[in-house]
């Protein structure tokens, strides 16, 4: 088998030279035999025709490097010694290597070429090679031109293949990409926020070392619960990458909505931060747009938790169909200095980002207070059209 492949391999490499010696010998062989075919004399006649006909044989050996000089060369031979079969390989190659003005040109030329030998030589009528003549070379062009047309078709599609193979490997690894991005967003959102419940109420513990033992019982129990949902959460987003199903778009974690607000609130207020909520929204918000009024509001509360333990905190989300939705997170400033949980810089991006996406707009910065505030406006259009598919 590794002998055969060797063979295959060495016949690729060299076949395009084998090919032009076939063609050179079968050249020179109909030449010979033209020659001693004129009557088995040695006039300077038939040594022209011999000497014409071996030039224009071994000019074939070029035919790919200088198609167009070497069929000009047969054309030549044609005229002047009645040469035709290197001129018949010669206009073969000449069509498969161009189909242009070239090839028009020297095609009449070798048209002229035959019909103008055969008036010279007397051997047959000029009517009758006037209408020969387009049939023999033109089945030489005919032929040479599918050849070459065959080939082109093929290297094109090839090369598109080629293509799209790379457009589609490009296309993975995009997609790959865009949904790592994805996962990581999603993991942000979804365990900073519990991980930053779970610290408040141990810096609450730390921070007030005689509480009684009711107020440890109760730290104990909200960090239990709230270090499960985060391992659930955890394990939700892991049960879906294990399982592949985010590639096809499928939600990594349970879909919050605007009505989840009151609990995402009521949670920061369980761990110690004085929050206040103020919701105005009407029963039938889309699902992609609370998705997005959810994770800004708990982004913002985690920033809160992080850096602004201590200060009050209110959240104010107000807005209806066909004029948006205002979503605005407000600080005081913060009386204890330093942050409980260092920060990565990720979270407002991701959010600015996602907000984006949604067609809104999102500000922050620090008040004249020196307090902090995220504002974000989401656009509600009025109409049906902008339910989602999981409402349909």
């Amino acid at each position: 088998m590794r002998r055969l492949r060797r063979w295959y391999a060495w016949w690729v490499r060299h076949a395009p030279r084998l090919r032009d010696i076939l063609f050179v010998g079968f050249s020179l062989l109909t030449v010979v035999l033209q020659a001693a075919s004129g009557g088995g004399g040695s006039g300077i006649k038939d040594w022209y025709v011999l000497g014409a006909g071996v030039v224009a044989s071994v000019a074939l050996f070029w035919r790919r490097r200088f198609p167009a000089i070497v069929t000009a060369i047969t054309v030549l031979a044609m005229l002047t010694a009645a040469i035709f079969v290197p001129m018949g390989l010669a206009l073969l190659t000449l069509a498969i290597r161009r189909r242009d003005l070239v090839l028009a040109v020297l095609g009449i030329a070798a048209y002229v070429a035959y019909v103008v030998n055969s008036s010279w030589s007397g051997d047959s009528n000029l009517v009758v090679s006037l209408f020969t003549a387009p049939f023999l070379i033109g089945t030489w062009i005919a032929a040479g031109a599918y050849i070459g047309a065959r080939r082109d078709l093929m290297v094109s599609l090839r090369d598109r293949a080629e293509r799209a193979e790379a457009e589609r490997e490009l296309r993975g690894e995009q997609a790959r990409l865009g949904e790592r991005a994805r996962i990581a967003q999603e993991m942000h959102d979804v365990l900073a926020h519990k991980v930053s419940l779970i610290a408040l109420h141990a810096g609450g513990l730390e921070v007030n070392p005689a509480v009684g033992p009711e107020k440890v019982e109760d730290s104990a129990r909200l960090i239990r619960e709230t270090a499960r949902q985060a391992m659930e959460d955890l394990r939700e987003v892991l049960g879906v990458l294990r399982s592949d199903l985010s590639v096809a778009g499928a939600d990594l974690t349970p879909v919050p909505r605007a009505s989840d607000l009151d609990r995402l609130v009521e949670a920061s207020r369980d761990a110690g931060v004085s929050v206040t909520g103020e919701f105005s929204l009407a029963d039938d918000v889309p699902v992609s747009l609370g998705r997005t009024i959810y994770r800004v509001v708990q982004e913002s509360l985690t920033n809160v938790h992080k850096h602004a333990r201590g200060a009050s905190t209110e959240v104010v989300v107000h807005g209806g169909r066909g004029d948006g939705v205002t979503v605005r997170v407000t600080n005081v400033r913060p009386v204890a200095a330093g942050s409980l949980l260092p920060g990565s810089g990720a979270g407002l991006v991701g959010l600015r980002e996602r907000v984006q996406l949604a067609g809104g707009r999102l500000s922050t910065g620090p008040t004249q207070e020196g307090g902090w505030q995220v504002e974000a406006w989401l656009p509600w259009p009025d109409g049906r059209d902008d339910v989602d598919e999981g409402e349909r």
